[in-house]
């Protein structure tokens, strides 16, 4: 018994053989069973886009017959707009080269732990 053990340990058994497909399945058991069963305390980051020009899209459901997407735009690719049609303008401005030809329904703005600007999440049908 304590060699079976060692073996199972220092993975001893050869490719093929019915001790080295247990292996193989337990760990693919371990795998995708463990999360539900452990907590990993896992979350997704949220995620701003790092480089100047880059949108970061995600889907949002759908309205009617249109496709409804959240997209994500940094407010230093906003070239200073201070009003609200400046804004919605800015942001059709960098949208519309991606989607080509949308509606904005509304935005929001996206602020650090400081409470600057730093994106704007804009709620888009197309």
């Amino acid at each position: 018994m304590f060699k079976l053990i060692r073996n199972y340990i220092f993975w001893a058994y050869e490719r093929g053989s019915f001790h080295y497909d247990v292996m193989v399945t337990a760990i693919l058991v371990f795998m995708f069973v463990s999360p539900y069963f452990i907590d990993f305390k896992d979350k997704p980051v949220e995620t701003v886009a790092l480089h100047a020009s880059e949108v970061l899209v995600r889907e949002a459901g759908s309205s009617g017959g249109s496709s409804r997407f959240i997209y994500q735009v940094r407010a230093d690719d906003m070239s200073g707009a201070s009003t609200d049609s400046e804004r919605k303008a800015s942001i059709l401005r960098v949208i519309e080269p991606i989607s080509g030809e949308v509606s904005l329904e509304r935005y929001e703005a996206v602020r650090d732990t400081q409470g600057k600007i730093i994106a704007y999440n804009a709620w888009v049908l197309r």
